[in-house]
Parts: C-alpha cells; structure tokens; sequence
C-alpha cells in the first residue's frame, strides 16, 4: 500500500526512531486492533467489524507506538494483534479474519441467552486446603526477581536471559514434582524471544487441556525514559501467580486431565508467542477445554479484592465459572469490564475458538497507570493479598476444572 500518505508516514516514523524508546524496526506489519484506538489515532482503517468493533490496519512503526502509548493512557497491556504470520504463511484475507472472530463471538454470545442454570461449584476439602497454601511472601519474592531485570523486552539483544533463568529456577521446583511433567522453551517465528511451557500431565484424558497462562515480558513505552522496563505488575504479577500456582498444583493429585502452564513471548509486541501457540494448537485440532490468562494482578485500582472480569473476547460459560469459583472458593468481588481487542493474550486463543477468560486487577479505567515505564516496581500500593486471589483463581482451575467433565456448552 505505497500511497503518498504511506510514504509520508514510512518518512515520519524514520525519523522519529531516534527519538522514541524501544521502537520496533519494520516498513509496515498488517494488525488487529480496537476501532476506537485506530480511529482516535487518525490510523487509516482498511476492513472493520463494528459488531465487535474490531479494525484491520497496516501500520509503520510510528503508528505501532502511537497505538501502544494509548493502550498505556487506558490501562491496556498489548493493544494490538500482529498478523504477519497470517497473512504470510495462511495467506488469510483480513475480511475472512474479521468475520471468522466475529462468528466466534456470536457463537459464544449464545451461551448468555441459553437457559441454562446457574453454574455452581461443590465445596471441595482438598481444594479449600491448596488454596491455605496459596503465599503473599513468595509472590512478593517472585515479582521481585522478575522485576530485578533491566528489561524483559523481546526486542533486547538478550531476548531470553530471563526465560532461561526461569527455566532453570521452574527445574529446580518441578524436580520435587508427585505429577509427571514436561518443561520446554518454545521457539517462534516472529520474536527471537521464547515462551516457556511447563505440562503437567492428565492421569485419565490428557488430551483434554486446561491452559493456564500470562505473558513475561516487559517494555517501556515512555517518551525519553530509556529502555529499563522492570514490569513488576506488567506482567511479573501475572507470572508469579502462575509459578507459586504451578508450586501448589503439582503436590497435588495428577489431575484427570492435562494442565499446561505457558510464560508468553512478546505479547507487548502485539501476542507474537501465544498467537503462535494458539494457531498451531488449532493447526492440531488440540482438546483446549479452558484458557486462563493473567496480566496485571497486583494493583487494587478499584479495591481490595475488587476483580475486573473482561467481558470482551472471552468466554460466557468461563466467566460464569469465575462467579461459581469465587463465591465457593475465592470470595472477592466481581465486576464486569471490557478491554477492547487484543489487550492481552486471551485474545489469541479467543480468535482461535477457544474459550478464554481474562481476570484483571481492576476495572480498566482505574488499573496501573505507570505501566510501560520505569515506574512499573514495587510500590506501597502493591497488594500481594489482591494478587494472591488471582493464583487462587489458577489454582481452582488445576483443581477443579481440570478434574472435571465440565466444558463450554454450544
């Protein structure tokens, strides 16, 4: 798309590139995005879906970053979807894409309108125990180690220090392990970054998966702050609910079915690992039963025990499952929100037809506001109590999910 406007903005964002942090190096890169960031930006719309105000758009990287600072003003994590692989490798077209999402989304909107009865969770003593042993001390310790890097960014010359260091600490736990496991870093195509997987494997149905998940790296989006991006709520939160969840899980019972553990690549690159992961896991037909995603767990924005439950691109029998969760497990509250496209990994596999769910730290308007910026640390407002309800979360769903017949009904 060489138009003079195109060019004109290729002009502008090489210039820019000395001036702005951490910006990516590319012509152009076709992406998903929220229409109303795309039009708030003035970002040229190619194909839309105002059913679920979604917008296709090639953009320059002047334009990425634009998108990626008003993810930061609203409180959004990634912000876009990058679709270089799509349109690549598959050779999808971007209106089959928008249609296909917006299927998926009209598909799940059924369940709000079937009459089924209200899900409810039957107490479980070995559930309420696991949950007594859910740790503020080690997510504060977690958080801090990740959060001790100078940055987590796929874009660093060291992409996967941190994923290797991970690896290892991961090894050192899982060697005390009572369920059969596997630990594996995943290579992409689209970021030198890794993901990090840990599979612990179903004792009955081990193809039928429960996926438990949040992305590791960091980035620092903030005009003349350099490259340090310590992250600590964005996302070692999320990351450290999984690490002491994966501690509590597996001396557990092996669960009947399979559950896979995944520290995401490059979602503030726009989902690049789980983009990837979900594709080739519907590429395989794989039985995902439930997606978890956690990202931005340790500011209270709307309250202590106040949980924001995204609404958009996530699943209604899921969230459902959320409410039943805490009001026998958890006992926070819950308030509904949307997000928009692509503010986390959810959405990968929410495009790929897999039912995902997204518990935030807060409704979106009152989350972290120094997110993306070296002001991203521990700070007196960091509630590891709040963020422990968010492992609770993960640990339910190890727990009970994964040993149950329960899946989304259609």
């Amino acid at each position: 798309m060489k138009t003079a406007t195109m060019a004109l903005l290729m002009f502008v964002a090489t210039s820019a590139m000395a001036h702005v942090p951490d910006m990516e190096n590319f012509e152009t890169k076709p992406i998903l995005a929220d229409l109303k960031d795309l039009r708030a930006l003035n970002i040229p719309v190619l194909a839309k879906d105002e059913r679920i105000e979604v917008g296709y758009a090639i953009v320059t990287p002047l334009m990425q970053q634009r998108i990626q600072e008003r993810s930061h003003q609203v409180g959004k994590c990634g912000g876009f979807e990058d679709l270089s692989l799509d349109m690549h490798v598959q050779g999808a077209g971007f209106n089959g894409i928008l249609d296909n999402l917006a299927k998926i989304q009209e598909q799940n909107a059924l369940y709000d309108r079937a009459p089924f009865a209200p899900l409810a969770l039957e107490k479980n003593a070995a559930i309420e125990s696991a949950l007594t042993e859910v740790s503020e001390d080690n997510l504060r310790a977690y958080v801090t180690w990740l959060s001790s890097f100078p940055s987590r960014s796929n874009r660093d010359a060291e992409p996967n220090r941190h994923v290797d260091e991970m690896k290892t600490r991961l090894e050192s736990m899982l060697a005390e392990s009572k369920i059969p496991y596997e630990i594996s870093q995943i290579n992409h195509t689209s970021t030198k970054q890794r993901s990090l997987k840990v599979r612990l494997v179903g004792s009955e149905r081990p193809n039928e998966i429960v996926v438990l998940g949040g992305h590791l790296d960091s980035i620092n989006q903030s005009w003349g702050g350099g490259k340090t991006a310590p992250g600590a709520d964005d996302n070692a939160s999320g990351s450290a609910n999984l690490i002491e969840a994966l501690r509590i899980l597996m001396s557990k019972s092996q669960p009947k079915r399979t559950i896979e553990i995944f520290w995401y690549a490059g979602e503030e690159s726009g989902l690049l690992g789980s983009a990837e992961i979900a594709k080739q896991y519907k590429a395989e037909k794989k039985d995902v039963v439930a997606v978890l995603q956690l990202d931005m767990t340790l500011f209270p924005g709307s309250g202590e025990l106040v949980i924001g439950s995204m609404t958009d691109f996530t699943s209604s029998w899921l969230r459902e499952y959320l409410k039943a969760a805490n009001e026998t497990y958890i006992h926070a509250r819950i308030v509904d929100d949307k997000c928009g496209y692509g503010c986390s990994d959810h959405a990968s596999w929410n495009r790929q037809g897999y039912p995902a769910l997204m518990p935030f730290e807060a409704t979106f308007s009152k989350s972290n506001k120094n997110i993306h910026t070296t002001r991203d640390v521990i700070t007196p407002e960091s509630n590891f109590k709040h963020s422990a309800a968010y492992t609770k979360i993960a640990v339910v769903m190890g727990m009970d999910l994964a040993n149950s017949d329960a899946r989304q009904p259609y």
